[in-house]
């Protein structure tokens, strides 16, 4: 009855504020080169990728710049800087295609999710434009209407 769920994804990070700042219109899974006391101290709860971004380095590769671990309390002295840079690990066609949206006037390559699945470290990276005031009002207003709604609908269950 106790089995390890293998295929459960635990979500380490997230940037709440990348789905509301862009549209996104596509999505990718990564992986992450990290060391032993980077993933501790994500388990941990600890970590923010709100104010990520993705660049691309010299050979072709994508790397993670300005997202924050923290530095755990209990690590040796074989510990790591908070800011670095992290390696992204894509399909080379993948990368193809990322760097090509890059490229692209206005799309921008955001970190949306940091999660562990299958005991790895994934980012889901979304490409997408950024949003205009008028869009992000737009998406307030339906917001709204979907909460009165769910409560009008709440009332009527409870009164019937």
């Amino acid at each position: 009855m106790n089995k390890n769920n293998t295929g459960a994804v635990k979500i380490l990070a997230q940037n709440r504020r990348a789905t509301f700042d862009y549209e996104i219109t596509e999505r990718f899974e990564a992986g992450v080169v990290l060391k032993g006391s980077e993933v501790k101290s994500l388990r941990d709860g600890r970590g923010s990728i709100a104010e990520g971004y993705i660049l691309k380095r010299g050979s072709g590769e994508l790397e993670l710049v300005n997202t924050f671990i923290p530095v755990l309390k209990q690590s040796s002295y074989f510990t790591h800087e908070e800011k670095r840079p992290r390696k992204l690990l894509l399909h080379k066609k993948e990368i193809i295609k990322i760097l090509n949206f890059i490229a692209k006037k206005g799309y921008t390559a955001i970190p949306i999710k940091l999660y562990l699945k299958k005991g790895l470290v994934k980012l889901e990276i979304g490409l997408g434009k950024g949003k205009t005031n008028v869009d992000k009002r737009q998406d307030i207003k339906e917001k709204d209407w979907k909460r009165e709604q769910a409560k009008v609908i709440k009332q009527y269950n409870v009164k019937a």
